[in-house]
């Protein structure tokens, strides 16, 4: 039954005309009006050094990790440095700020950090990032530095060497943690934001068909719906080979963006296309098991499903940075949960992390973010589809 309905679904896909557009030619078109939009848009891929406030006040010289971070990131003898710090009181950097001397700045509070910023763009965001990378490593500090002073006094040493176990703990979150360089100057380019919104679009317009393979076997829907549905066969067989079904036609699509942009349009995805192809597998199968829930889960006509998903596709790329690379960041400082949530910001998040970060630790939590979302949309499907029941047929 598996495969019977795995290559039914298949062919009904491919002769269907609207989902071949959207799957196959949409994303093509798209490209190539970022093409033609943003070529002569960006006159430098270098990432300019970045212009930054620091209050300078007993707060700040007492916290040794956010001083020696920013002493670092800003050190003038590495070339591959972020910020240009200068360091001042708060009257002095509200000034700067007010006269667009500097992007931001950044004061110490009671131990927590606050970036203050007088507009949204990505050298703001680059300082946000950067701030919350320092602050989990803070924090890593902390755990570890606890665990070491208890397994001290489990050992019945109480003469304690606090100082000690802190440079070894540093020593260790040095060799170990996420150490953000500016790298713009081989592989980041503004405009690849666009493409990666644009993937993340791809994968989840593949919604659209698994929505529509999986309303051939709604009994409400189709013809084949009603003698599944008085049929005896195992429903999670037919989620999962219809979903297979409409898997294996958006990885075409994919291929063609994929081939169309890197040989027609000359994108370059820099050193890490390996990684970004699987991002874009595993985002392709969030998009799919939202596809399945929605043709399972609500009770719409097709074409209403169909205009569902679109909008809620959009509307995930829009809040990703598609629209506006600002976006992105105005969402995760007021409203972090949307995109928390949100599959094609995970998508986005996964490829910034290639370019922004040299370990992988964010990229898998993205990737698996998105897996656990796939298996949650898949899961509450094969529910509703097993309850679903008719009175007449």
């Amino acid at each position: 039954m598996f495969f019977h309905n795995f290559k039914y679904t298949l062919k009904t896909l491919f002769k269907n005309k609207m989902l071949i557009f959207w799957t196959f030619a949409f994303p093509l078109i798209l490209g190539t009006f970022f093409k033609m939009a943003f070529s002569n848009i960006e006159t430098s891929e270098k990432l300019d050094i970045i212009d930054i406030g620091i209050v300078n006040d007993s707060n700040f010289e007492n916290n040794v990790i956010y001083k020696e971070a920013f002493k670092t990131l800003s050190d003038e003898e590495n070339e591959d440095r972020l910020f240009n710090a200068k360091y001042v009181n708060l009257d002095e950097a509200k000034n700067m700020l007010n006269n667009k001397e500097i992007t931001g700045y950044l004061v110490i509070d009671n131990d927590t950090p606050k970036i203050v910023i007088s507009s949204n763009g990505i050298n703001e965001t680059i300082l946000k990032l950067v701030t919350e990378e320092i602050t989990q490593t803070s924090s890593l500090i902390q755990t570890k530095s606890e665990n070491e002073v208890k397994k001290e006094i489990m050992a019945g040493n109480y003469n304690i060497d606090y100082q000690k176990i802190y440079k070894n703990v540093l020593e260790v979150i040095n060799n170990e943690n996420v150490k953000l360089n500016n790298i713009s100057n081989s592989n980041l380019s503004y405009t690849m934001i666009e493409y990666y919104t644009l993937i993340a679009m791809t994968c989840l317009y593949g919604g659209i068909l698994s929505m529509t393979a999986i309303n051939y076997n709604l009994a409400n829907i189709s013809s084949k719906g009603k003698r599944v549905a008085i049929s005896p066969v195992n429903k999670i067989k037919i989620i999962l080979s219809s979903t297979f079904a409409s898997y294996v036609v958006q990885l075409i699509g994919l291929l063609l963006l994929f081939v169309y942009s890197i040989f027609v349009l000359q994108v370059n995805y820099g050193n890490n296309l390996i990684l970004v192809i699987l991002l874009a597998l595993v985002g392709s199968l969030s998009g799919l098991s939202l596809g399945t829930f929605v043709g399972t889960v609500f009770k719409f006509n097709e074409n209403a499903k169909v205009g569902f998903v679109i909008s809620v596709t959009m509307l995930g790329c829009f809040l990703s940075g598609m629209m506006g690379i600002t976006m992105k960041y105005i969402v995760d400082k007021n409203i972090p949960i949307v995109n928390k949530l949100n599959p094609a910001s995970m998508i986005t998040d996964g490829f910034y992390s290639l370019y922004y970060y040299n370990t992988l630790d964010r990229y898998y939590f993205d990737v698996i973010s998105l897996v656990i979302f796939a298996c949650i949309m898949l899961g509450i499907s094969f529910i509703s589809l097993r309850r679903q029941k008719y009175d007449s047929i």
